[in-house]
């Protein structure tokens, strides 16, 4: 057996591991790239090995850095199956449509406005792509064994990060007859956040392929809540719009769920709140319906008739000329958006419209990857780019810190201690450099453990 990163590779985007046998094959993730233009340049790329030869997909959970590609894939032939948990079905049914829908609108827009230099500019894939993918989906539920292939077969572990995301433990014949685990950990999530269920601590394994995400970081400590409070309540006597860009799933919900207990509290009023994402609509309405995976808190939230992710404050815009008319709002409101990063949708447009002027926020409220518009907003850059044209930032910038969906160093390793089995190889994944080399240190000095950072190509053989 041989595993070959094709993405995650020294960097956090384009997660994709092809595990190969004499046999058979299958892509772990399948995700998109993100970012810098070099990076995105390689969703471009053809992969290794043709598509139809890929016997199989098992996805960690729906985010497009680990989902986005599917369609893409399915375009160069191939024909399934998909695995992933219930939930992550329901989120790539609204996820991979939307991202299509986004790839077809910016390419219109590109060839409108002529700032493209590709002529004609191209989607990298189409809706009806997006739609042969999701009759793929094959939904395998958390804690059951199934077989991939004879002799080859893989669990979901719960991981808290998404709804729906899972570490994917799988057992594999080797040379020789025996039996290896190998251990992927997809992205962790955090212990004590609301919302969701936490991860299932790793087991062990024999391999183990663990993110590192935040690898040398540890979040604020301080309560995100203080700060996001301390900015609405500026924001507000500001009296322009606090835009909010946000991941469309997991963070959207939080920061609902956050302003839900502030307003519930009386510390800021109870102000307009615009939800302008159909991804983000779509998923906070998957989020109030996913019972099963709620935590204490939120079932308790339900039991007394309250959804704190949907508050009578919450107005949603899911057609375009909804969210046009956003451009007519005057402040106080809050306008939340997707993507999180800036690197497209909605927020696009009213970050074009809102940057210039002093009287308006953007509060930032997740990780900013390198070579993002979110990244260079955050680093003070006076100007950006934005549909071929360069805006002038003005506004009030700032960021609440602490909401990661991603565990931290201290948790990657509070999730790590409580194994039953020592790996015998362990490789770091999906994370910038500094982090991987930090994490390498941290895990050799406490637990022991030799570890490997492979790039984009390398081969890992169990």
């Amino acid at each position: 057996m041989q595993i070959t990163v094709l993405g995650a590779g020294r960097c956090v985007t384009g997660s994709k591991y092809l595990l190969e046998w004499k046999k058979f094959s299958a892509l772990l993730d399948c995700g998109l790239f993100q970012g810098k233009k070099k990076m995105r340049r390689r969703n471009w790329e053809p992969l290794p090995n043709p598509a139809h030869t890929i016997d199989a997909v098992v996805l960690t959970h729906a985010h497009v850095d680990h989902s986005g590609y599917l369609p893409r894939l399915v375009r160069q032939g191939f024909s399934g199956p998909v695995y992933c948990t219930p939930p992550t079905a329901a989120l790539l049914r609204v996820l991979l449509p939307d991202a299509a829908h986004i790839q077809e609108e910016e390419a219109r827009y590109a060839n409108k406005k002529g700032y493209s230099k590709h002529k004609p500019a191209l989607p990298l894939f189409k809706v009806a792509d997006a739609r042969a993918a999701l009759k793929m989906l094959e939904p395998v539920g958390f804690d059951q064994w199934r077989e991939l292939h004879p002799g080859i077969r893989f669990k979901y572990n719960r991981q808290g990060h998404i709804l729906g995301a899972a570490a994917v433990e799988l057992e594999s014949k080797v040379a020789g007859g025996q039996r290896k685990s190998v251990y992927f950990s997809g992205d962790v999530g955090r212990f004590g956040v609301p919302i969701l269920k936490e991860p299932v601590s790793y087991p062990g394994s024999d391999v183990l392929f663990i993110e590192t995400t935040y690898g040398n970081r540890i979040h604020d400590p301080r309560d995100p809540r203080t700060t996001l409070c301390q900015e609405v309540r500026a924001g507000l006597e500001r009296g322009g719009i606090i835009l909010i860009p946000a991941f469309a799933v997991d963070r959207t919900q939080e920061i609902l769920y956050m302003l839900h207990e502030l307003i519930v509290e009386e510390e800021i009023p109870e102000v307009p709140v615009y939800l302008d994402s159909p991804m983000g609509i779509q998923a906070t309405a998957l989020y109030t319906r996913a019972r099963g995976e709620h935590d204490a808190e939120m079932r308790q939230f339900f039991s007394e008739q309250v959804n704190p992710i949907f508050g009578s404050n919450v107005s949603v815009t899911p057609k375009s000329r909804d969210s046009m008319k956003l451009n007519r709002l005057d402040g106080p409101a809050i306008i939340i958006s997707a993507s999180g990063m800036a690197t497209g949708g909605r927020i696009l447009h009213h970050l074009k419209l809102r940057l210039p002027y002093p009287q308006n926020t953007i509060l930032f409220t997740g990780y900013q990857a390198a070579g993002t518009r979110g990244r260079r907003i955050i680093e003070g850059e006076e100007e950006v780019k934005i549909h071929g044209e360069w805006i002038p930032v003005r506004a009030h910038v700032a960021r609440v810190s602490g909401l990661s969906a991603h565990a931290d160093a201290d948790e990657l390793m509070l999730w790590l201690s409580r194994r039953e089995k020592e790996p015998e190889q362990v490789v770091l994944i999906h994370g910038e450099e500094r982090a991987q080399e930090a994490f390498a240190e941290r895990i050799k000095d406490e637990f022991g453990w030799d570890s490997v950072i492979p790039e984009i190509g390398d081969t890992i053989r169990v």
